[in-house]
């Protein structure tokens, strides 16, 4: 049987763990079998040294020396402002290993470079959750899953951070046997190998834990369905059938916050991602994340956040490691 050979493309300030415990299980793989099953090579735009997110870097070959005809697989590894790299070169690559049959993986933010290049369109598809909204409102013949990892025909994507081992680990049983995959991740002392369709985030531990009233865990979920057009109180306690007083009592007790402060937070919360991920005008963005009025949104969020949106724009697309003020700086929830 001949190798299987992986490519992967990496960009600034990429996810090296992700990338790395991807790659592990077709290195675990290659020395437990005793012969070259898989085989790869890193690439960037320019080769050479390609920073990652946490400050080290890893050598790889330019761009140009990509043969897509001989790729059974190119993987792309992106995380912050993804559509920064999302060059006529890389799409290029990308477009080719398509029409070669290719499988096409994005790990991280890599599904945005996969989207850009059209490759996704018809597809079922999962970005890292930060980037959710971001992916959601860009890319709308997406349909976008907010799982760990999502296997669609050819295409594979996976949320990153440690979910890429459980990824790296299935496609590896999927294209050599599950024995063999089983013994990788033994190997790599990896317990339990996650599976496609578990979420990102475990509902009932979000935002505050299962030990959170069940009414107070629909109440926020129903807000969270609710952003662009948000509910009253009054609705909210109707749908979710409870007293406004009761609710009240809730959040207080378990988020420190009143349920309007909560709902206008996560409406924020959201406004952030949009304007740090998308080109959207602010107009758009304050719409998006439910406010009628641009300059009320611009004072909330400034609030929030510390600096107004539009200067957010430039400094929040600063790769994190480089920046001299944390994602809060305002009084945030609890």
């Amino acid at each position: 049987m001949p190798e299987t050979r992986l490519t992967l493309i990496v960009t600034p300030h990429f996810n090296i763990a992700a990338t790395m415990g991807f790659l592990d299980p077709f290195r675990a793989a290659n020395y437990l079998a005793g012969r070259s099953l898989f085989r790869w090579a890193l690439f960037s735009e320019a080769g050479g040294a390609c920073p990652a997110s946490n400050g080290t870097a890893v050598m790889t070959q330019p761009l140009g020396m990509v043969d897509s005809g001989r790729s059974d697989m190119l993987v792309l590894s992106s995380s912050w402002t993804p559509e920064a790299y999302a060059s006529k070169a890389l799409l290029g690559v990308v477009r080719r290993a398509a029409r070669s049959g290719a499988m096409l993986c994005g790990i991280d933010t890599g599904a945005f470079l996969l989207a850009q290049a059209g490759v996704l369109d018809g597809h079922r598809a999962t970005c890292h959750y930060e980037h959710i909204d971001a992916f959601a409102e860009t890319y709308p013949d997406v349909e976008l899953h907010e799982d760990l990892m999502v296997f669609d025909r050819q295409r594979a994507t996976c949320c990153g951070g440690s979910a890429a081992v459980d990824f790296g680990l299935i496609l590896l049983g999927r294209m050599q046997g599950d024995g063999l995959a089983n013994d990788a991740a033994k190997y790599l002392c990896h317990a339990h190998i996650r599976s496609p369709g578990m979420r990102q985030a475990d509902p009932q531990a979000e935002p505050i834990g299962a030990r959170a009233p069940e009414v107070l865990r629909r109440v926020i979920a129903i807000m969270e369905r609710h952003l662009e057009s948000p509910l009253t109180l009054p609705e909210l306690c109707r749908k979710a059938q409870v007293s406004q007083r009761h609710l009240d009592r809730l959040f207080r007790a378990h988020v420190q916050a009143s349920p309007a402060q909560y709902y206008r937070d996560i409406r924020l919360d959201r406004a952030r991602g949009l304007v740090t991920q998308t080109e959207m005008s602010m107009a758009e963005v304050a719409q998006a994340a439910g406010f009628a009025r641009q300059d009320h949104f611009a004072r909330a969020y400034k609030a929030r956040f510390g600096l107004p949106p539009s200067r957010d724009r430039v400094e929040g697309r600063v790769p994190f490691e480089f920046r001299a003020w944390p994602m809060y700086r305002g009084a945030g929830r609890g």
